[in-house]
């Protein structure tokens, strides 16, 4: 684990932690209602389930703001590797809670389910990218073979369900949002083949695969709040194009670095991300 111990670092992460603390004290009000117990439940629940709702809401909003400045670090740099160490922990809390809650949860959490275990899966296969200079060959890419296969014919099957519904959605989301479970898992499951087949990567294969999985799991962060959580906003947001802005900005990025990362390639041996 990386531990900076300079000035800049020291407050740009006190700068992070206020406001966390901030859009918290907004944010946790704003939606409280998603995750409750019976009244007459024990105490212990009450208290169970108001941490797991605080731990979900503050990792996604440190994860979110480590995510971003993460992506304007020098890559590589010493602040870089810092904010995508606290951007791994935070949405790793984050995509846990809301893959492990959404199948217990009253109301319809299907797609939220599949998509909290497609952003745990692209996160630590990113993040694992980015510790090993030559990605070797195992039973670790083999399992996630199998996820992101799983993870594509779930993100088919969703799409056939939602178009024969009568509502003509699944638990409230058109059939059109599965198609980002069908891409991201038909390219993650390219990826993890290539790796076998190849039995390792390294250089500029190993730095795309990081790039684009933390990018992406990043994504369907900014998404699911700024799209999915727009009641949070203030009117003024709501009413213009920063949502969507913000929400797809992440997607923008990557493109941006992958590019710059094959132009990279042609000029000579790419940086480590």
């Amino acid at each position: 684990m990386i531990r900076p111990t300079t000035p800049a670092f020291g407050r740009i992460l006190a700068g992070w932690t206020m406001l966390a603390a901030a859009w918290l004290m907004f944010a946790g009000a704003a939606q409280a209602g998603n995750l409750q117990v019976a009244p007459d439940a024990p105490w212990w629940a009450h208290f169970g389930a108001a941490a797991l709702l605080w731990l979900h809401i503050g990792g996604g909003t440190l994860g979110m703001l480590s995510g971003a400045a993460a992506l304007t670090f020098r890559k590589g740099g010493r602040l870089h590797r810092a904010a995508g160490a606290v951007f791994f922990v935070s949405m790793f809390v984050t995509y846990l809670i809301g893959a492990g809650v959404a199948p217990f949860l009253e109301t319809g959490q299907r797609p939220n389910f599949v998509a909290g275990i497609m952003a745990l899966y692209l996160l630590v296969t990113g993040w694992s990218a980015a510790r090993h200079r030559k990605a070797t060959a195992g039973a670790a890419e083999a399992a996630g073979l199998v996820i992101a296969l799983a993870i594509t014919g779930t993100g088919a099957m969703f799409m056939q369900m939602g178009a024969a519904s009568p509502t003509g959605t699944i638990d409230g989301s058109p059939p059109q949002a599965f198609i980002l479970f069908t891409v991201a898992g038909a390219l993650a499951a390219v990826g993890e083949a290539n790796v076998l087949v190849r039995r390792g990567i390294s250089g500029v294969a190993r730095t795309a695969r990081h790039l684009w999985r933390m990018c992406f799991s990043l994504f369907i962060a900014s998404g699911s709040f700024f799209l999915g959580q727009m009641q949070v906003l203030p009117e003024v947001l709501r009413d213009s194009a920063f949502p969507f802005v913000a929400a797809f900005l992440p997607l923008g990025v990557m493109i941006f670095w992958l590019v710059r990362v094959r132009v990279s390639r042609a000029r000579g041996p790419a940086a480590a991300a």
